[in-house]
């Protein structure tokens, strides 16, 4: 409950703020979130810098995604609080400190009639050896009184007995409505994931609004002012980017898809091969590696031509050939 809090509002100033009104009874300021406040700067930077200019007219537009977001954030805010943090606080500081302090009573209660009971034992072995050694009046005298004590007990048996069982009922009776209130946390947790989930498909939504209004006159990013600019920003396509990735990749050459491998995959053979570089498995088909460790390596019919199954201990999964070099 608390780190959901955190997670609502990251400031703890403005936490503690809100825990004294609440408990006050008062409601809190309002006061603009951090997605508000840069949307109201931006805003106002831009209209310094004038609407008519690219950059002051790409600060208003920001500003105002930005305020968006704030409203959505603010939203976000309010429904989890009232359909998630509401109920669990309500039952963490209702019901389940009634079920804690019935459940202390119970453990007092269970000693009580623990204590009774082994009270009730020794007298009965006390009177069981005075009747043993029931020789004078003294003695006789003693009989009685271990009698009565054992009377006295046996009666403290029944009251802490019974006391124990109410108890018990008690706390039984309200352990078994827990059941029922994990079912009603899991629907709160569900208001609150489709919360969460609302407010990211609004934040994306107010973004890619903005992309494409940004997008939709591109010449005058490269002027401010009627200024033209000196450093141009160089614009990086997707398959740009896609082909630098591929490029830092580890790649093999013909040389390294030698005859060895070849005759591997032809035969029913295993080799030690070499890692070359660390590998996380994308599932549980696949073998995670580490660099320069050795593992044994084998080939199954209808492999891919580009994998090998990989063993290490009593682990084994499929293994990519370009991170292996095979030994002698």
């Amino acid at each position: 409950m608390k780190q959901t809090e955190v997670l609502l509002q990251p400031n703890p100033n403005a936490r503690i703020e809100e825990f004294f009104y609440e408990k006050l009874d008062r409601k809190a300021p309002s006061r603009m979130n951090n997605p508000e406040l840069l949307g109201q700067y931006m805003i106002d930077a831009g209209n310094e810098f004038g609407p008519g200019t690219a950059y002051g007219n790409a600060l208003i537009k920001c500003g105002e995604t930005q305020k968006q977001i704030g409203t959505a954030d603010r939203e976000l805010i309010q429904t989890s609080a009232i359909n998630f943090l509401t109920p669990l606080r309500n039952f963490i500081e209702g019901d389940y400190k009634t079920i804690t302090k019935e459940r202390k009573l119970l453990q007092n209660k269970r000693l009580d009639l623990d204590a009774a009971k082994t009270r009730l034992k020794k007298a009965k072995v006390a009177e069981a050896r005075a009747a043993q050694l029931n020789t004078s009046q003294p003695e006789e005298n003693n009989i009685m009184i271990w009698a009565e004590e054992v009377t006295k007990s046996e009666q403290e048996v029944r009251i802490t007995q019974s006391e124990f069982d109410r108890q018990a009922e008690i706390t039984r009776l309200l352990l078994e409505g827990i059941s029922s209130t994990h079912a009603h946390h899991l629907r709160c947790l569900n208001d609150f994931v489709e919360a969460q989930m609302t407010y990211y498909a609004q934040c994306y939504k107010y973004m890619l609004d903005l992309q494409k209004q940004l997008g939709s006159f591109p010449s005058t990013f490269l002027s401010n002012n009627n200024q033209s600019s000196s450093a141009p920003v160089q614009s990086v396509s997707t398959p740009s980017v896609l082909a630098s990735a591929s490029a830092s990749l580890p790649s093999v050459s013909n040389s390294v898809v030698t005859s060895g491998i070849s005759e591997l995959k032809s035969s029913s053979g295993s080799r030690k091969a070499r890692v070359l570089y660390d590998y996380d498995a994308a599932n549980s088909s696949e073998l995670s590696l580490l660099a320069d460790e050795v593992i044994t390596v084998y080939s199954i019919p209808g492999m891919d031509s580009d994998w090998l199954m990989g063993e290490r201990g009593n682990q084994k999964g499929k293994v990519p050939i370009t991170y292996l070099e095979l030994l002698n």
